[in-house]
């Protein structure tokens, strides 16, 4: 039986949803979809492994991938040697060229953490990417319009599809959903891989969420069949994996090596990072209990360890280490933008001094001042691949010293954390992935870590510097006040009875996107 297109067929659908696009998708489904369960069923053994008292490690069954010196990635493919700066956004019309006309280097066209998953956003997203390749793409708001620059003034387009744990409910084999990570790159290959490929450049991907070199396999293993079942060259695909899972920092090296003839190199996540290690000790108490959100900087001992491997591993193995979000959204008070660029300049600055070869905006307005940074320490270089960071020899130990993490649990970063998440929740029902709050731009990371840190404090009775001990009580009372000093109120309840679902629960929900996929039609 070939694939069963459930959500509804509106115009232009069947330029994306063709016999080929489908066929692949059906092709990679009975090939892949029960590894990929096997996968995520290995995920939850895991966690009860260190609930055993397990710990995370390097892998003593790989050890020979990380003592050999002779292997190396795949030369970066075109477009993708110089990415000193690269902005991240959804795949709406207006985002599709505000994001490749502002000035970086890559464009990350997310259909993952920054796109709520209606199925008029799955495909429509990627309508408008291949409008953009085409050229054939416009938007106007009746006051302005936007048009694409130059293509030598365009970013490279790296799409980041979901997940291996999220299901794509409109499109089913034998009356199973597929992946959603499939049906993303599936589509996405099937209507532009040779597209790009005659740009002169190539389907190229940002691999998310993923915790061992046995998924990085199973994507490379989707690589090759696509490829020959759609007549592309082998190699062609290219793929940057975010390392934004705590398992997964113990298994760089076998990552890329995994991936070795379609790597592009690995990103460093911060909140997605963090919102991993709440998920992975979770029965711990409070060995890895972490304080507020925001306090938890990347200079952070465990942070710190994480982001020197990861260029060192990069480097070492010729792949461009990729650096973290500069999230501020510039705002129309300029006291608020001069410390706030002050701190991105900053922040970038140590990133560049590190060895990245770049890093990540989520607002045109912040292109130039992540590019003024990395001009500054590469020049004319395109990157610093040869900065091998030989000094840095990182421990298992120091990647798991959460308790040397400076700050406190305040009601504050309590509050902070309740407000974020169902503001963000609420848009991200009605369809909205990318939310400006408080001057950053938020995506479902921020609702992860949030709904986390507050489930993990109640568990483990966490006393805040006002006295008050984090109970189910408190919490749905902090609730109530700060929905009640948003405008319009009535439009959180969804969002709250949501957030509330998760956040004080007795049994930790792994995603809290999964929850809110079924919630829509």
């Amino acid at each position: 039986m070939p694939v069963d297109v459930t959500g509804p067929m509106n115009e232009r659908y069947d330029e994306i949803l063709t016999e080929r696009a489908l066929g692949l998708i059906e092709t990679l489904h009975r090939a892949y979809g029960e590894r990929r369960l096997e996968l995520l069923e290995r995920r939850r053994e895991r966690v009860a492994e260190i609930a055993g008292g397990a710990s995370l490690g390097f892998l003593p069954e790989t050890k020979d991938v990380r003592d050999d010196p002779d292997w190396r990635v795949a030369p970066a493919a075109p477009g993708l040697v110089d990415r000193r700066v690269e902005i991240t956004g959804p795949t709406d019309r207006k985002m599709t060229i505000n994001a490749l006309n502002s000035g970086a280097k890559v464009w990350l066209a997310d259909q993952e953490d920054a796109n709520t998953p209606l199925w008029e956003n799955v495909i429509g997203g990627q309508l408008n990417l291949l409008d953009a390749i085409t050229r054939q793409i416009d938007f106007s708001t009746g006051t302005k319009s936007y048009a694409l620059k130059p293509d030598d003034e365009l970013a490279t387009i790296v799409v980041r599809p979901r997940g291996w744990h999220l299901p794509e409910k409109h499109l089913q084999v034998d009356g199973a959903a597929v992946s959603g990570s499939l049906v993303d790159f599936a589509l996405y290959l099937a209507a532009c891989g040779q597209l790009q490929l005659d740009r002169g450049q190539g389907p190229y991907f940002y691999l998310p969420k993923m915790e061992s070199h046995l998924e990085a396999r199973l994507w490379n293993d989707v690589f090759v069949t696509a490829q020959e079942y759609l007549g592309i060259p082998r190699g062609t695909i290219r793929a940057t994996v975010l390392i934004e899972t705590y398992p997964a920092a113990f298994e760089m090296e076998e990552i890329l090596y995994e991936l070795r003839e379609h790597s592009a190199g690995l990103n460093a996540g911060r909140w997605d990072y963090m919102f991993s290690v709440i998920k992975t000790h979770r029965t711990r108490g409070t060995d890895f209990q972490l304080p507020d959100r925001n306090s938890v900087t990347m200079t952070v001992p465990f942070m710190r360890a994480y982001t020197d491997l990861l260029v060192r591993t990069c480097h070492k193995r010729g792949a461009h280490a990729i650096g973290g979000m500069a999230a501020f959204i510039p705002s129309k008070d300029p006291a608020v933008n001069e410390q706030a660029f002050a701190k991105v300049e900053a922040d970038k600055r140590r990133e560049a001094g590190d060895g990245f070869d770049g890093s990540w905006v989520a607002h045109p307005g912040m292109v130039e001042t992540c590019r003024a940074v990395f001009d500054s320490v590469l020049g004319d270089r395109p990157n610093q691949l040869d900065k091998l960071r030989e000094d840095v020899q990182v421990t298992a130990d120091q990647l798991l010293d959460v308790a040397s993490t400076p700050g406190e649990v305040t009601e504050a970063g309590l509050r902070s954390n309740v407000s974020v998440a169902i503001q963000y929740l609420a848009a991200w029902l009605e369809g909205t992935g990318a939310v400006g709050i408080f001057n950053l731009m938020e995506d479902a990371a921020t609702a992860e870590i949030s709904r986390s840190q507050i489930w993990q404090w109640r568990q483990n009775d966490v006393v805040l510097d006002t006295g008050e001990t984090v109970t189910t009580e408190l919490v749905q009372r902090i609730v109530e006040e700060e929905i009640a000093k948003l405008d319009e109120p009535d439009r959180y309840r969804a969002a709250r009875d949501l957030f509330l679902e998760v956040a004080v629960a007795d049994d930790y929900v792994d995603f809290l996107t999964l929850l809110a996929y079924e919630r829509m039609s």
